[in-house]
């Protein structure tokens, strides 16, 4: 089980890392492509409504944001999290912190994830996922 753990640990790591362009550091959003399924369901929950994407529909526009000057010195971690795991399925639990600066403004938050986990020919995928911002 802790093999499986730490191959968890690892697709959420290169996760929130797929997102920094800090220090001037190329994006690395492909690595979502293969990190997520192409089925994966992603929702974004905001206020009373939310926002619900394909994986296109979540990695181009954030492509876009970290890649065009828009956001930039962007950084985003985890900052604690609990797996649970029962055979080839997963689920973690997770809160992250988030900063950067978007069209000149510096910002910074936190939030929560949790983050549904598939294990297909030996390798963790996740298969849904969603978020919540911390209100500012």
């Amino acid at each position: 089980m802790s093999e499986s753990r730490a191959a968890i640990d690892d697709v959420t790591r290169i996760f929130f890392a797929a997102f920094t362009n800090q220090g001037g550091t190329r994006p690395a959003v492909d690595d979502l492509y293969r990190l997520l399924l192409p089925q994966a369901v992603i929702t974004k929950r905001s206020g009373a409504g939310c926002e619900i994407y394909n994986l296109a529909q979540f990695v181009e526009p954030r492509r876009k944001l970290l890649t065009d000057g828009s956001l930039v010195d962007f950084h985003e971690e985890e900052v604690a999290a609990r797996t649970e795991i029962f055979g080839g399925i997963a689920q973690r639990w997770c809160t992250y912190r988030k900063a950067g600066v978007l069209n000149g403004r510096p910002f910074a938050g936190r939030g929560t994830k949790t983050i549904q986990f598939i294990q297909l020919d030996g390798a963790w995928r996740i298969s849904a996922l969603a978020w919540e911002d911390e209100p500012t």
